[in-house]
Formats: C-alpha cells, sequence, structure tokens
C-alpha cells in the first residue's frame, strides 16, 4: 500500500509547531510495508528547543504529540527534543532508528540529512535486545487476541534484528526483508490479508507458527554472536554531542 503524503500536506502543521522541526517520517505500519486500508499514520521526528528551556528552571518539554483526522484517517505527530531523540539513539533503542531512516520523508532539514549520516555510528550488537524484546511482546499480544498484526510484527522485528546483525543496516519494511533473509513461506500471504482489515484474526496454526518464531529467535541470537558490529557507540558519542551543540546554538542565534 503506497502512502499518498506529500511534504506540502504536513506543512501547515509544521507550522503551528512552537518550535522547529528538524523531521518528520512515517513510522508504523506504513513504515514495516504491511498498513491497512484503515491504518493510522504514525508521524515521528524531532523538534529542537531554545536554549533558555534547558537552562532554566522549568522542566523543558522534551516530547510533544498532536493527533488529527484527515479524509477520514487518523494521524499522530510525536516528536523530541533533539537531545533526548540523540540520547534514545545512544541508549540501543531501535525505534528511533527506524524512524531517523525512515524512507517515507514528510518534512526534512539539512540537520536531519546530518544525523542520518551519523546514524552507522551508534549500531552495536545490543540492537538485537530491543528487537528481541519487541518481538517478545508482540508475540504475547498475538497469544492473547489472535490477530494478524502482532503476529507480523513480531515476524517484522526479527527480521530486522536479524538483518541489522548481519549487514548493520536498518531495514523496517518486511517485503523488503522478505527477499534479504530466510523466511517461512507464510509470509507473503499474511501481508496481503494484513491489507484487509487492520485487526483481522490470524487464521494460522498456532504451532506452526510458534515453530517459525523459534526458529527466528535462534537466528537473530546466532546472527548477534557472529556480527561484526561494535559492542558500544563509543566513537559515534562525541561526533553527535558536537553536533548537538551546534545545531542547538545555531539555530538560537537565528
Amino acid at each position: 500500500m503506497t502512502l499518498a503524503l506529500h511534504p506540502a500536506e504536513l506543512a501547515p502543521v509544521v507550522a503551528e509547531q512552537p518550535h522547529p522541526l528538524l523531521f518528520a517520517t512515517v513510522s508504523g505500519a506504513h513504515l514495516y510495508g504491511f498498513p491497512s486500508r484503515d491504518s493510522d499514520v504514525d508521524l515521528r521526528g524531532v523538534h529542537l528547543l531554545p536554549v533558555e528551556e534547558l537552562v532554566g528552571l522549568r522542566e523543558p518539554e522534551e516530547t510533544r504529540s498532536l493527533m488529527w483526522v484527515r479524509d477520514g484517517v487518523e494521524m499522530d505527530l510525536v516528536t523530541h527534543d533533539l537531545r533526548k531523540f540523540v540520547r534514545l539513539m545512544l541508549g540501543r533503542n531501535g525505534y528511533v532508528l527506524e524512524q531517523l531512516l525512515s524512507p517515507l520523508v514528510a518534512h526534512t532539514s539539512e540537520a536531519h540529512r546530518e544525523l542520518v549520516a551519523l546514524a552507522p555510528g551508534v549500531v552495536t550488537t545490543h540492537h538485537a535486545h530491543h528487537y528481541r524484546g519487541f518481538a517478545g511482546t508482540q508475540w504475547r499480544l498475538f497469544e492473547k487476541t489472535g490477530e494478524l498484526k502482532p503476529l507480523l510484527y513480531t515476524y517484522r522485528a526479527l527480521l530486522t534484528g536479524i538483518h541489522l546483525m548481519r549487514s548493520g543496516e536498518v531495514v523496517a519494511d518486511l517485503p523488503t526483508l522478505l527477499g534479504e533473509v530466510a523466511a517461512p513461506a507464510r509470509l507473503p500471504e499474511l501481508i496481503e490479508a494484513k491489507t484487509q482489515a487492520e485487526h483481522a484474526p490470524a487464521g494460522v496454526d498456532g504451532e506452526a507458527v510458534r515453530a517459525e518464531v523459534e526458529a527466528l529467535h535462534r537466528a537473530l541470537d546466532e546472527a548477534q554472536a557472529q556480527s561484526s558490529l561494535a559492542d558500544a557507540p563509543t566513537a559515534a558519542h562525541d561526533a553527535l554531542h558536537d553536533f548537538v551543540v551546534r545545531t542547538r546554538l545555531t539555530r538560537s542565534m537565528r
């Protein structure tokens, strides 16, 4: 399903924000490659607080959220201040890397492009823990509900983690991953079924998919053990610190 979201459509929302946005991209099911006809649109990004909001006594508003409806589709925009976002990047957080590197870009800037260039320096073997944990949460939700969505989220998380450990590349799109990582044969059919309804039942053999998921967990463990990725993002820390300081001060002087 193609997301018909042109940057110009977000311009009024960007203009209304109290602080400038460095970027906003599409996350969630659209990024993962299996949105439904009735899927919400999840926009994620970074805003930039002025220096005075960070050096005074008041607690800064580091995370902002906004929801609205466009053509009957619910949309939400969640952004973090740049410092918080970069700290999350350094904390082995796969979500923020996927948001930063999402090819579905609704708003961008030179700072966004510079941050994308710095992203490879924060990827470590420990990002496997993020994808292992996310897959576990979604699998428990699938066991509770029997819905297709959490089952696909489980497969997607494990395949993204395996590919990341092997290549150092963040790929969140499940159809793309099918060509990169050995995956269960049922996935194209499940992806097609998911496009019809957001909360459709999975309609699968529970024991069969459990075996597939367990096999993918083992593959992720093996990929992590054999990965050539670093154990810590030490080389990226100083560059990201300099980037945050320079970006903040440059914008504040305008």
